[in-house]
């Protein structure tokens, strides 16, 4: 038996240590143990990554507990950190922290347990009960309402019974019922019911995919498949039935969504399918939901896990597949360190687990398609929507000609208007898409040209007009709308608000069609726990005639008298400065587009723009992927972008713009030399946001056709050099943006 722990510490900076075990926690110390250890003049957390027989070093500290019976992380989950750790140049023990909630790992985590009554056999006694209703008629009310509805707890019961609990104390005394500690699970659906479905039949082009699914379960042969399904093609019931197939075999699966948006309406359907043996986790949860919802997966309680980006860490036990649904969104990509891609983790993790991978999408990233025709993944395709269902007419409104009609730019195109006011009349339902929250997107004197700038950011304010306050979507700062220009050589009153936001085209329409139920669904009316799926419910209920909103709802949803989607500003997201703004654009149009007609009618797609022609948008009106990818991909070839190369960059960040500038060339200096003559360098540079949160930033660029030709030589570099203590340098290997 070992008798030696090598320990990672939350505290510490990519260095582990080692503890003798005591004897008396020999058997409890196990790989993934949470342990309090010593750790210099306090007492730290930490995680047990291996034993140890001996050790050369003498006189080491002994680990002084163990926290919980069993390990917390599996040695899978250790290796799966160990791989993040490495190709993610994040330290090892963050990458640990990051696959655990903090919810687990955090001190004095734990379930809660309430005391709970049951009656005896004492209560069934005719007698024994006459007698306690002519002396203790409360008492007796209490025990009726436990008799009448089964065990309960003790608070509850006497809230119930409108009695107090030393009364139920008093039945306790007098043998009529038992009291005793149960432990009480936080359920995040305790409150939701749950309509149990059946399989239905599938299309032929569905059981061709989901054969190709079930032959990766069962030989791993192939390990991932990118199933490419058009929206509404049912890739959904796919992933269903695959997961039976699973279940079937005594495996569970982990099912991961973008958006938290899309988090009830899946787990609807996965409830109603696999009823108790769903759990859900997400951040909207509380923290003590959060623990229990862990810990039923931990035990094995619960088999299937629904749930955006973290859920890929899930303990399921004895997995057997993962899904990713959309996994082109950018959503997967982790901001912080280690700043990984759910997507990738999750096909490591597959093959660790030896499990399959499934990775869905109308619209899959390059990348994906990418390993399709290198042969890493295999695909099943969904070419047609279920029961022969129509694809949208999209029709692309050319706003220049619009502009020059009405003589002015307007908002809406009258089209659209037109096509809003019939859906109206036929009590059908419309879906406004635009991907930027807030009422004006600047907030201009049309006098002297002042533009209201963040303080700490190279942005412009953002107006909400709910709030009637400037904000920034950077930093979050907010400042008052002030009541004249503040260019003291101006001091103009009449501000303008320039560009549109969510809460304007709200407002908008509230005035054109005022007999119309508008919300609007985006991060400011989303902030309330349980606000996702009571939009979405009421607009499933028909309670909402149109829904606008952010990307939020650009995917995923399925409304099926939604015959009408408008595109208010295509162009939004084509000109960043950034080399996927026509994927991306592309991408958020089809899929936004889709979410039209996927009921028995038709739908119809509105997507005004000022730049009709942009291949982009010309792709989404065709719904032609497979054009746009070729013609993308010859671009991307030719500038050696992803997928040809992959893309690492550090971003420096500090409060003097000379400094970071200097820096940055004094570290390309020296990581120059270490790089192969395959790898591209760029920068040092401003970066696109030259400055947020008070600080410049400036960016370093990489491109290689393998990351271990860049990220090797970072780490020697990294080791090496000495950032001035004003200057952060944050590394995200395979980056999705470079704002």
């Amino acid at each position: 038996m070992a008798g030696f722990a090598r320990v990672i510490v939350e505290v510490a900076r990519n260095r582990e240590f080692d503890y003798r075990i005591p004897e008396a926690l020999r058997d409890a110390v196990h790989v993934g143990s949470q342990v309090v250890i010593p750790f210099g003049k306090s007492e730290a957390r930490g995680y047990v990554v291996a034993l140890l027989d001996a050790v050369t070093r003498p006189g080491l500290k002994e680990i002084r507990d163990v926290a919980g019976r069993k390990a917390v992380v599996s040695e899978t989950m250790l290796t799966l950190a160990r791989w993040m750790a490495d190709y993610y140049l994040a330290p090892y023990e963050i990458a640990v922290r990051t696959v655990l909630p903090s919810a687990v790992r955090k001190k004095g985590a734990a379930f809660i347990e309430r005391l709970q009554v049951v009656v005896t056999e004492k209560s069934r006694d005719p007698a024994a009960l006459l007698a306690l209703r002519k002396h203790a008629p409360k008492q007796a009310a209490a025990l009726d309402v436990l008799l009448g509805g089964g065990p309960a707890f003790l608070n509850h019961l006497a809230h119930s019974a409108h009695t107090t609990p030393a009364a139920i104390h008093g039945l306790e005394a007098k043998g009529f019922v038992q009291i005793s500690k149960e432990r009480f699970t936080r359920d995040p659906l305790a409150n939701q019911t749950f309509l149990r479905t059946e399989a239905p039949p599938l299309m032929p082009q569905q059981e061709a995919a989901l054969k190709i699914i079930r032959q990766s379960l069962e030989t791993l042969t192939p390990p991932v498949v990118l199933l490419f399904g058009v929206t509404g093609s049912g890739k959904t019931e796919v992933y269903l039935q695959a997961i039976k197939t699973a279940l079937e075999r005594g495996q569970g699966a982990i099912v991961l969504v973008p958006e938290i948006a899309l988090t009830p309406q899946t787990i609807e359907r996965f409830r109603g399918r696999f009823g108790e043996d769903v759990a859900v986790l997400h951040s909207r949860l509380s923290q003590g939901e959060r623990h229990d919802e862990w810990h039923r997966i931990h035990d094995g309680v619960a088999r299937i896990v629904v749930g955006p980006r973290s859920a890929v860490f899930a303990p399921v036990h004895n997995l057997g597949l993962i899904v990713v649904d959309e996994e082109h969104e950018p959503s997967y990509k982790q901001e912080e360190a280690p700043r990984y891609n759910a997507r990738d983790v999750a096909v490591v993790r597959g093959k660790l687990e030896k499990c399959a991978v499934v990775l869905g999408s109308a619209t899959p990233a390059l990348e994906s398609f990418a390993n399709v025709r290198r042969g890493k993944y295999a695909l099943a395709e969904l070419p047609a929507r279920v029961d022969h269902r129509q694809m949208p007419s999209v029709r692309v409104v050319d706003m220049r000609i619009e502009a020059e009609r009405e003589g002015r730019v307007n908002i809406f195109s009258r089209d659209l208007i037109d096509a809003i006011r019939l859906r109206i009349e036929r009590a059908e339902q419309t879906m406004l898409f635009l991907n930027r929250r807030g009422y004006a997107s600047q907030l201009i004197c049309p006098k002297c040209g002042y533009v209201a700038q963040c303080r700490s950011c190279s942005v412009a304010l953002t107006y909400h007009k709910t709030t009637d306050e400037l904000l920034c979507h950077i930093c979050g700062a907010r400042q008052r709308v002030p009541e004249r220009c503040p260019e003291p050589n101006c001091r103009d009153p009449a501000f303008k608000y320039a560009g549109l936001g969510t809460q304007r085209i709200e407002v908008i329409l509230h005035k054109l069609f005022p007999i119309a139920r508008v919300t609007r669904m985006d991060s400011d009316t989303t902030t309330e726990k349980g606000s996702h799926r009571r939009i979405l419910h009421d607009f499933r209920g028909g309670k909402i005639d149109i829904l606008i909103g952010t990307q939020m709802i650009a995917k995923g949803l399925d409304f099926p008298n939604v015959t009408l989607v408008g595109v208010i500003s295509a162009d939004m997201s084509l000109h960043k400065p950034d080399f996927r703004a026509s994927e991306r654009t592309f991408q958020l149009l089809t899929q936004v587009a889709g979410r039209a007609g996927r009921g028995d009618l038709k739908g119809e797609v509105f997507v005004q723009t000022f730049t009709p022609h942009h291949p982009a948008i010309q792709a989404a009106r065709r719904l032609d992927y497979a054009g746009f990818i070729d013609q993308e991909f010859e671009g991307r070839r030719e500038l050696s972008y992803p997928p040809f190369t992959h893309l690492v960059v550090l971003t420096l960040k500090g409060v003097s713009e000379q400094r970071l500038q200097f820096a940055g060339e004094e570290f390309v200096k020296q990581l120059q030399p270490r790089l192969g003559p395959q790898v591209i360098l760029n920068g040092p540079m401003p970066a696109p946001l030259a400055r947020a949160k008070g600080l410049y930033r400036f960016q370093i660029l990489l491109r290689a056709p393998l990351t271990k030709q860049v990220t090797d030589p970072l780490r020697q570099t990294l080791g090496a050099f000495k950032w001035p203590k004003d200057i952060e340098c944050s590394v995200d290997v395979d980056a999705l943006q470079m704002m």
